[in-house]
Formats: C-alpha cells, structure tokens, sequence
C-alpha cells in the first residue's frame, strides 16, 4: 500500500491549548514531518481548525490520538496525497 504523505483534517479544538500550541503538539507526533494550522472559525468555546500534516508515511491513528489527547475532535478527512511523493497543490473550493 503506498503511504500516507499529506492530510488535511477538519479539526473541532477548544482554546486551550492555543492554535500555536496545538499545532507543536501535533508536529511532535510519530511520523509527522510538517504541520500547517488554519483558523476556519471561533466560538466561544471551541475553534474550527484546517490542519495540513505532512511526512513520509503518516499513521493517521497516532495524529487522530494526539489530537484528541489535545481535546480536540477530526470531523473530516478532507484532502489525503499518497504516493512516493506529495502532489503540487491545486487551488480548492472550499465548502460553506
């Protein structure tokens, strides 16, 4: 099976820990070489993430426990790149 090189996961997260945090927690995890955080939407009790993950063969299983170790929750996949290298990315249409 060819691995696992780039995720983007819609992430439900509460404040604390802070996007900055969340994110060098996430980096920390097995496997994982890069990660990019984006604030989709705040609440006032949680925040609505896009968090892009990349490495070389990612293991969904220990990002999916270190962000729920975070309080966090993934609502969706919604972009995963496998191969033996990371496609260029295209623009997406995100969804309202």
């Amino acid at each position: 099976m060819a691995p696992v090189r780039r995720l983007v996961l819609d992430v439900l997260k509460p404040h604390d820990p802070n996007v900055r945090e969340f994110t060098q927690r996430v980096a920390g995890t097995d496997t994982v070489e890069a990660v990019s955080t984006s604030l989709i939407e705040l609440d006032q009790e949680v925040q609505n993430v896009e968090v892009t993950i990349e490495g070389e063969a990612l293991e969904y299983g220990a990002i999916e426990t270190t962000i729920e170790t975070l309080g966090g929750s993934i609502h969706s996949v919604d972009n995963v790149a496998c191969g033996t290298h990371v496609p260029s990315e295209e623009p997406r249409q995100r969804r309202r």
